[in-house]
Parts: structure tokens; C-alpha cells; sequence
């Protein structure tokens, strides 16, 4: 039994198809054809989309779930500075205080709002020096439940103690062992930033990284913070210190990279090192804008996430599309093309999935979209209708590996009432009890 999906239009990596769509066979996508050439078997399940445009899942390249428990939370005194929005708030009143019980909660939050807005896969960075051992299980069992494709890891560092940052490291290669059959959840490994970890530490996380066959991912340069105290210490940038130790390579992740140089970014693309650019929360925390236009045109992959602080997607891609232009004070920058292929086909290759892409033979992980907008859907304006006059309401099917988890714009796979009033709850308590 397969899935058949009537499309509207169906976009192709480079390619718009109208009147086409896809069959879905065994988690995989089966067939791209015409609409009067897809044939359907005795049981298949038929959508009717002939009014929307079925596009790839989008890619969350760096995700914090339990980071919504911080949404709107009051955080007391304002902070001008980045190291004491950190030491001050983040830390104490929302990282440290993390435990399995809300890790799940969070999660399946995020799930929510990642599914609603036509997420199919995302790159998770759980922060709790205090929630480990089996923090990442915890998430594992709701990502599960939610049927979402995922790439779980533990920000491993030793800003608690050397012991504690050991067990980071435990957790993330322990996590990746687990998960090496999984067709939908892998482990990967992660660090926080040089502030935060030593070189022996850095040097030991890659390695086992490596060793159990795992992606390998840092923050790196969220703001000028970490260059200034890295050039103190060291007397070199972020980058030049990962070369100098080894740790580049193209199974490198890294995330923000705001405050960098152009020598620095020509290392990380010799290096063939991936990034993962969150515009929203780059704007939230003062850190400035990611030279995004620099990296793409140095060949990097660059994907694009939510950070846990907004998990609406079309709102992220706008910001990129957006922000980089007045940064640069030139509408040419960022074009909505670029901006597509980072939310889906450079997101997935920077990530490692196979999905972000519509192909036969890869994972049927795809979403279909209202094609109702105001004005005409041509392919001279395909990609900014699709960043900046859709929303997640528009988003009807998502399906992840064949499976159908938003179905006619409800989603099927957790209880969304039920998942609201869970987190509600929590966050009232926790909100209570403080920092």
C-alpha cells in the first residue's frame, strides 16, 4: 500500500512542475509525474492537493527545544552584554534547572510548533548540565512520538566542572551507539564554545566524535564576546584556534557564526566545515549579522534554524531574506532562492540528512502548501511567495519517511490541547520558582 499525493505544482530542486505530484511507497518517494500519470493500487491513501504546491520539508539546522520554556519568560534586570545575558539569566534561570520530566514537555512543544510550520527534520542542541545521565532518551521519546527526522545531541562543556562536561561527552557518544539503526534519530556530538571548554576537552569531544562516527558541533562566534576572549587567551580567532587543534573538517557543524573574518571564513570553506545561521535570535541576543553572503559564495552549505527562540519557519526564512539586505544596504543580497535552498537542500547536506529534496528514491519527508495567495504563484516570484506570503496555517500535509503527522492542517501525531496544557503548566511553575 503507498500514498499518492494530486499536487498543483510540485517543486523540484531548479524545476517547477505544474499539474503534477508523487507517490509514496514503503517511506520513500516512488514517483514525480504528471497528475493523470500517477497510478494509484487497490488501498493507497489519495490526497487531493490539486490547490497547493508540495514542496520538501523544511530543515532546522539548530534547534533548542527546551527553549521554550523561556518564550516570554520575565528575566528580570536587562543585560547589554552577551557573556552576562548568559552568566546572569540562561544559565541559572533556564539551563541548570532543566530535568527529564521538562526536557519532554519542551519537546513535544517544539514538535508542535516545528510540524506546524513544515518542519521534517532539525539538528537538536539540549542544554542541562544537570539533567544527564539519559537527557537525550528523554527527548527521544517525544521526537519519536511526534515522528519527526532528527539529529539529537548534548551540549557537552566544563563550565561546570571537568567531571560534569566528561559525562556531556558520555551522553552524546552513548546517544549516537543507540541510535545507529535508526532510520529516523541519530546522535550527534556537541560542545559549546571555547569560553566554556578547554583544548584538551575540545580535542577529546572530536575525537570521539570520530570515533563513534557522528557529526561534531560547536556555537562558534555568537557575538564579539567569544573572539575577544579567545584572542586574550590564546592570541587568535575561534577559527584559527580549531585549525591550529585539529578539529576542522567536513563533519563539522558550526552554528552563529557571527563575529568572524574573511580569513576565517576562507578556513572554514577550505575546510569544507558546515553553518548553520539563526537571523531571529542573532538579532535577539545583540549579536549581530552572519556574513551569510560571504560563506555562500565561498561554496559553503549554510542552513538556517530557529534557535528554540521562534520555531516558525517562514518567519526565519524571512528574517534571512530580510535582514541581510539592510544590513548590507543592497536589495540584491540574499535573493528568496538562496533563501529556500538554505531552509531545505542546504540545511539537509549541512545536516547530513538525505531529505530536503524531492527525488525519487529519497525519503518522503515533504509538506504541501496553500497556493491561495492574493496575488498570481508564477515561477518569477515561486520562492518570495513561498518566504513571504505563507505562514504555518497554510501548511496542510506533512509528511516525514511516508508517514502523514499534519493531515489537512491538523496535526495527528501528538495532542496538540493536550501538549499545550502540559508546557502551560509546567512553565507557570517553573516561572514561579525562579532562577
Amino acid at each position: 500500500m503507498g500514498t499518492v499525493i494530486y499536487g498543483g505544482l510540485t517543486l523540484r530542486e531548479d524545476q517547477i512542475l505544474y499539474d503534477s505530484g508523487i507517490r509514496i511507497e514503503n517511506g520513500f518517494i516512488a514517483g514525480i509525474k504528471p497528475n493523470h500519470q500517477l497510478y494509484c493500487e487497490k488501498g493507497d491513501e489519495v490526497f487531493d492537493c490539486r490547490d497547493q504546491m508540495l514542496l520538501p520539508g523544511f530543515i532546522n539546522g539548530h534547534e533548542h527545544m527546551y527553549g521554550v520554556f523561556s518564550h516570554g519568560i520575565p528575566a528580570g534586570k536587562e543585560t547589554d552584554q552577551f557573556e552576562d545575558f548568559l552568566t546572569d539569566f540562561w544559565w541559572p534561570s533556564v539551563e541548570d534547572r532543566m530535568d527529564h520530566r521538562l526536557i519532554e514537555v519542551a519537546a513535544a512543544w517544539a514538535c508542535i510548533e516545528m510540524i506546524d510550520s513544515g518542519i521534517t527534520a532539525f539538528a537538536d542542541i539540549l542544554e542541562g548540565p544537570f539533567s544527564i545521565p539519559g537527557a537525550l532518551e528523554a527527548e527521544k521519546r517525544i521526537v519519536e512520538k511526534a515522528g519527526l527526522r532528527a539529529l539529537l545531541s548534548f551540549e557537552a562543556c566544563e563550565r561546570i566542572s571537568q567531571s560534569n562536561g566528561e559525562q556531556g561527552i558520555l551522553e552524546n557518544t552513548s546517544f549516537s551507539d543507540a541510535c545507529s539503526e535508526s532510520d529516523l534519530i541519530k546522535g550527534m556530538s556537541s560542545i559549546h564554545t571555547l569560553f566554556t571548554c578547554s583544548p584538551e576537552f575540545v580535542r577529546k569531544a572530536k575525537q570521539m566524535a570520530d570515533t563513534h562516527h557522528s557529526l561534531f558541533h560547536m556555537h562558534l562566534s555568537e557575538s564579539d564576546y567569544e573572539p575577544q576572549w579567545v584572542r586574550n587567551e590564546y592570541g587568535l580567532t575561534p577559527v584559527e584556534v580549531y585549525e591550529e587543534w585539529g578539529i576542522l573538517d567536513q563533519n563539522v557543524l558550526a552554528s552563529q557564526v557571527v563575529a568572524v573574518s574573511d580569513k576565517e571564513i576562507d578556513i572554514l570553506a577550505r575546510h569544507h566545515v558546515h553553518v548553520v545561521s539563526m537571523p531571529i535570535s542573532n538579532c535577539e541576543v545583540g549579536g549581530g549579522f552572519a556574513p551569510l553572503d560571504k560563506m555562500l559564495k565561498a561554496g559553503m552549505q549554510v542552513g538556517l534554524g530557529t534557535d528554540g527562540y521562534i520555531n516558525n519557519f517562514f518567519e526565519v526564512m524571512r528574517a534571512a531574506f530580510l535582514v541581510h539586505k539592510a544590513n548590507n544596504k543592497s536589495p540584491a543580497v540574499m535573493p528568496a532562492k538562496s533563501v529556500y535552498k538554505m531552509a531545505t537542500s542546504m540545511g539537509s547536506s549541512a545536516c547530513g540528512f538525505q531529505s530536503g529534496i524531492l527525488e525519487v528514491g529519497r525519503p518522503a519527508d515533504l509538506i504541501t502548501v496553500k497556493l491561495d495567495t492574493p496575488t498570481p504563484v508564477v515561477p518569477e516570484n515561486l520562492y518570495d511567495q513561498i518566504i513571504l506570503y505563507r505562514n504555518p496555517q497554510d501548511v496542510v500535509n506533512v509528511f516525514v519517511q511516508g508517514k502523514c503527522l499534519k493531515k489537512h492542517g491538523e496535526i495527528v501525531s501528538l495532542n496538540k490541547q493536550k501538549c499545550l496544557s502540559d508546557l502551560r503548566h509546567a512553565t507557570t511553575e517553573f516561572w514561579k520558582k525562579g532562577g
